[in-house]
């Protein structure tokens, strides 16, 4: 479709931040060990980097449109759910560790 002087065209990018607190840094790295190789199925106009900070999961999206970033950011909090529920029934609790 071509642009015309009465037509707007939005190209800007938008942004989201998530941070997930976990009890240790182990979790938190367990977590994303878990969700980082999710690469997104869409070969264009999003993007997602994990990071761990201290106790803290950090997720970061870049997206060209509000329904792209909405599926992908749906999607992950959909697989964090089962991570979490994974390591509450099969993983030791923090007070059995060394």
């Amino acid at each position: 479709m071509a642009v015309t002087s009465g037509e707007v065209k939005l190209s800007e990018t938008l942004h989201f931040e998530l941070s997930v607190p976990f009890p240790s840094n182990r979790l938190a790295q367990i977590a994303h060990g878990s969700l980082a190789p999710d690469a997104e199925p869409r070969k264009g106009g999003i993007s997602k980097e994990l990071r761990v900070t201290d106790n803290s999961l950090n997720v970061f999206w870049c997206a060209e449109e509000a329904r792209i970033l909405r599926v992908s950011v749906g999607s992950f909090l959909d697989h964090l759910a089962l991570v979490l529920e994974t390591m509450q029934a099969f993983g030791p609790s923090e007070t059995q560790q060394n």
